[in-house]
């Protein structure tokens, strides 16, 4: 787990600001839940032969002997809660959330113990138009972040539960033949959870799979029609995407859509959004039957995406307009009351010197504030009602302004 440090935060503020107006635009509404739950309720969602449960769950007995777990994603939670409240029966949400999620995995670059997860969730709506919806979303986060060319949609259907088993069947049928060629990860999946050897990274169990049973010829007609429907809807908004038929997803909850969208600038850790439908998990945690959709990004990894790019504009990084120094205790005075001015006239982000020291130290701290400009406020200004204004980036001259003047100077600087 890490500490996200004050040169960092402004870049997620960034990335959590650019990510709430795009879902502003689609009408999504914001939900938050806790970050503990009940343990059985990601038994039940992810289920218990996952990787996820058997494995990375923080998983603890309170003071009361209930189990708990540290919430591993964010969707089962999202349920319960849209459950639990009523927001869900006979009615369309479009729900979104952000916070810390916890899987004891491998650390490594762009993945921690604790990391950060923006996910959508959508419920009430059966038709491909939502899957389209929820993708196009993504697409134009990816446009305002400018990310689109650094990044690629996958795409792949899951058909109904019946259509799964059938080719489950076949597969661990196929993948008993031939267990001499299956990696260890995938060997211990063979009994527990088959589909995940799909998407193995293993080069040899990659080459096997090339002659297993493909799982689009047991497609059911419904799921059929939802893909083609999906696809046409894309291919008609301009998103390209590539057919993928061995994602799979981690989830047992998945249905018919899945997607992911991957880059090849962050190494092995490719996935940076990814998600898909999920109609039967509603019903699973107890609900009644509710279609859904949504999807999952890793706050981590697009970040570290956005700084592989040099994607983050200047201006992300600079926390300061005006630097505003003094001398002398009346100057000090006047330039605690010239600061409020400024913040409420002008909305200018001012960082005020305090703790006095020499003028000469106070102009390197005005320098390493990242301020456009400093403002210098010493006797001689307080008794004739100016302001000396010293530009600290580009050609700009040292000037005296009037007190009347100063926000227009300021607003004419800081804006050019």
């Amino acid at each position: 787990m890490n500490d996200i440090l004050p040169e960092q935060t402004p870049v997620w503020q960034y990335l959590e600001q650019q990510v709430q107006a795009v879902l502003s635009s689609y009408g999504y509404s914001e939900i938050r839940t806790p970050i503990v739950e009940q343990t059985d309720l990601f038994k039940r969602s992810i289920g218990e032969v996952t990787d996820i449960v058997e494995k990375e769950m923080y998983t603890f007995d309170d003071r009361n002997g209930d189990s708990l777990t540290l919430r591993p994603e964010g969707t089962a939670s999202c349920v319960r809660a849209a459950e639990e409240h009523g927001l869900l029966y006979n009615q369309v949400q479009r729900l979104w959330y952000r916070g810390q999620m916890f899987r004891h995995e491998r650390p490594q670059k762009g993945r921690y113990r604790q990391f950060h997860q923006i996910g959508v969730e959508a419920f009430g709506m059966q038709g491909p138009d939502i899957d389209a919806e929820v993708i196009l979303l993504t697409a134009r986060l990816w446009r305002e972040l400018g990310l689109i060319d650094a990044v690629t949609l996958q795409l792949n259907t899951l058909g109904s539960a019946e259509a799964r088993a059938l080719f489950k069947q076949d597969l661990v049928a196929y993948l008993s033949e031939h267990k001499d060629q299956l990696d260890e990860d995938s060997l211990r999946r063979l009994e527990t959870n088959p589909l995940r050897i799909l998407d193995s990274k293993d080069a040899s169990t990659q080459s096997l799979l090339n002659d297993a049973p493909d799982f689009h010829d047991y497609l059911d007609e419904e799921s059929r029609q939802h893909f083609d429907a999906l696809k046409r809807l894309l291919d008609k908004a301009g998103v390209v995407y590539e057919v993928n038929p061995r994602l799979v997803r981690g989830l047992d909850y998945y249905c018919k859509t899945v997607f992911e969208w991957v880059t090849d600038e962050l190494g092995s850790q490719g996935t940076v959004c990814a998600g898909g439908r999920y109609d039967g998990l509603v019903e699973q945690l107890g609900g009644k039957a509710t279609p859904a959709v949504g999807f999952a990004m890793g706050i981590e990894r697009l970040v570290l995406l956005l700084e592989t790019l040099e994607a983050i504009p200047a201006s992300v990084r600079q926390l300061v307009d005006v630097y505003i120094a003094s001398m002398g205790d009346r100057a000090a005075e006047e330039a605690l009351l010239l600061a409020e001015r400024l913040r409420g006239q002008g909305g200018f982000r001012t960082q005020l010197h305090c703790g006095g020291g020499s003028f000469k130290s106070q102009m390197k701290k005005a320098d390493r504030s990242g301020a456009a400009v400093a403002l210098i406020l010493g006797e001689d200004e307080v008794a004739q009602g100016e302001v000396t204004l010293k530009p600290l980036r580009g050609e700009g001259e040292q000037l005296k302004v009037a007190n009347e003047r100063l926000v227009g100077e300021l607003t004419r600087i800081i804006n050019a």
